[in-house]
């Protein structure tokens, strides 16, 4: 049987922690202080999905609502960050996927006779199966992830996933700057031996 991941520890996580237990007790300030850690961060994470500011700014809310409408469900057995971000994620692919149905949709009338509910999308317009592979390959690569012993693991979701610099994460772990950037160098080195065997599905 396989041993248990171990929790990822640092400051910044066991601060989540905290704050997510205190808005799961109701706590207002708990919730500002989670949106304005992560508001900037997850705004341009999306940005890079959907290359719209005004579009970016709406989905950063609706994940944070969606986020904190499910937080029961949050496993502190993960950074609340990883969380976070695929919530994220998740809800700009389905944005960007509702909004190219429409456009098709849109961009051809009914021929006499055809059934509007029924018709099949162009296979040049949309391929769902796009949508999957992403969700599979980003479902390997945190597979891979979780595999890293804690060390690695941790700076490797705050470079990658969170989206801080080497001296943040110097900073917010205490270790020297040299020693976070061997880490990483090595984490990746690890991610890489992970992935090698599974390179046609990533």
């Amino acid at each position: 049987m396989a041993d248990a991941v171990a929790p990822i520890r640092s400051t910044s996580s066991d601060q989540d922690r905290v704050w997510v237990a205190a808005a799961l007790e109701g706590s207002q300030k708990a919730y500002t202080a989670l949106v304005t850690k992560y508001r900037r961060g997850l705004r341009q994470h999306i940005m890079r999905t959907v290359n719209n500011p005004r579009e970016a700014d709406d989905l950063v809310q609706e994940a944070f609502i969606k986020a904190f409408k499910n937080l029961d469900s949050y496993s502190a057995t993960y950074a609340f960050s990883t969380w976070l971000y695929r919530i994220a994620s998740n809800h700009a692919i389905d944005f960007l996927r509702k909004r190219r149905l429409a456009t098709v949709s849109l961009q051809r009338q009914a021929e006499p006779g055809e059934n509007p509910a029924t018709r099949e999308l162009p296979c040049e317009e949309y391929r769902p199966d796009r949508h999957i592979i992403e969700d599979q390959r980003r479902l390997l690569i945190q597979q891979a992830i979780d595999k890293l012993s804690p060390k690695y693991r941790r700076v490797i979701v705050l470079r990658h996933q969170n989206e801080r610099s080497y001296q943040e994460i110097a900073e917010e772990l205490d270790l020297p700057l040299g020693t976070v950037k061997a880490h990483i160098f090595r984490a990746r080195k690890q991610l890489y031996k992970l992935l090698r065997d599974r390179k046609g599905l990533i």
